[in-house]
């Protein structure tokens, strides 16, 4: 069993999500680990001895995140002296890479940077090249504790170079098989009582986790045992019975996003994208242009916020706009229409929204979209119904647009 420990007032405040704890441990579920218990302590010294006490009751293994830095409220290093009965020395190698670090980048080190060379005298260092704050492995009663920076990629870098493969080393050859389904286009609950007698389906060894997010639900299937092939070969076939069960809600599988499935879709067939956004403010681009190789099938986007944008930019009719409103089928239409003659695209999507939490009628209310496609079969628009908050509104349509795109895309004959 692992313990992971993050230090931080920042956490505690709300002023920085905890990313570390939950990449963290989707890693060691991977290798076979199991997390009993994930502890957000604040920078104090009684605090975060209290919970490196308690965790060596619960653990196997302590890992800890934060507080490694040369600021004053970074104590981590003091706490660890103090609780494995150690002191503070100069490492000469972390010192290098210190003034390598700070050379590199052209700056010049400072005292704090220095002391971030001093070490306790037990601890086994962990090189860090990815900044100045080197990880730090002890044992005490045939437990391993581990101390990381808090910067995720430091941190991960440590993960990968030490952490993880010493948990492979010390596993009891127990595997943790995972397999996720990506689902669009149905609520939760709905989700669940249309794929019911599958699920009652499941061998007792077959864990089902409904993961929902803003348009998206994922069905993670999972197993835990010692051979890996036969239990892969398990979750496969009720997978299958999924796909069939269900075809038209899943779109992928994995850790892949919707952008990226597609992009790699647009990119087979040699097509290109461009789109006309209005209440999501660019999101669906910026989605589009998370995913590497993008420039190859995304032309560009107009933001058309403004009525003016859309009158002047997109050759949306001004009396249409007048009549029916910004959202709507036909000033939606029109917008697709608009941006794919003006980019030259084979493709365009056009997003026209109320995503509040003003704005809102009876006739239009508040989470009320028009989204549209335009694509070689021509134009398809459909509305949807979102919700009351703003932000959720204009990710879900963000989804709902990419989504419908991938339909078109696979409806071409």
């Amino acid at each position: 069993m692992i313990e992971i420990i993050t230090i931080g007032d920042e956490l505690l405040i709300g002023q920085v999500v905890n990313t570390n704890a939950s990449w963290m441990a989707e890693e060691i579920n991977g290798v076979g680990w199991s997390v009993r218990q994930i502890t957000s302590v604040s920078d104090n010294a009684e605090e975060i001895r209290r919970a490196l006490e308690e965790a060596s009751l619960r653990a196997d293994v302590v890992l800890m995140t934060g507080g490694l830095g040369p600021t004053k409220d970074d104590i981590t290093k003091d706490v660890l002296c103090n609780y494995f009965s150690t002191r503070l020395v100069l490492h000469e190698a972390v010192l290098q890479n210190i003034e390598s670090f700070f050379r590199r980048k052209g700056l010049p080190l400072t005292g704090l940077n220095r002391d971030q060379a001093m070490v306790p005298e037990s601890a086994r260092v962990i090189e860090n090249p990815m900044g100045t704050a080197p990880g730090l492995a002890f044992e005490k009663d045939g437990k391993l504790f581990v101390a990381m920076p808090g910067v995720p990629y430091e941190m991960k870098h440590i993960m990968e170079v030490f952490v993880l493969p010493e948990l492979v080393k010390s596993s009891d050859s127990q595997v943790i098989v995972h397999k996720t389904i990506l689902t669009q286009g149905i609520g939760e609950s709905f989700l669940a009582k249309m794929i019911e007698d599958w699920e009652n389906s499941l061998a007792p060894d077959i864990k089902l986790a409904y993961l929902p997010s803003p348009g998206i639900v994922r069905l993670r299937l999972s197993m835990r045992g010692t051979d890996r092939m036969m239990m892969e070969a398990k979750i496969a076939e009720k997978v299958d019975e999924l796909q069939k069960l269900i075809p038209v809600y899943i779109w992928g599988e994995g850790k892949e996003t919707l952008e990226e499935n597609v992009g790699k879709l647009l990119k087979e067939r040699n097509k290109t994208l461009s789109t006309a956004e209005s209440c999501t403010g660019g999101l669906i681009a910026h989605r589009i242009t998370s995913v590497p190789g993008s420039s190859g099938w995304f032309a560009g986007s107009v933001i058309a916020y403004d009525n003016r944008i859309k009158i002047q930019m997109l050759a949306v009719n001004a009396e249409v706009l007048e009549m029916q409103g910004a959202v709507s089928k036909e000033v939606v239409e029109e917008m697709a229409s608009g941006v794919q003659k003006i980019l030259q695209t084979d493709y365009a999507i056009a997003v026209s929204g109320i995503a509040g939490p003003d704005g809102g009628t009876d006739e239009k209310p508040v989470g009320t979209v028009w989204i549209a496609v335009a694509g070689p079969q021509g134009v398809v628009s459909r509305k949807f119904l979102f919700g009351d908050e703003r932000m959720r509104n204009i990710q879900r349509s963000s989804t709902a647009a990419l989504a419908m795109l991938r339909e078109q895309i696979l409806n071409v004959k």
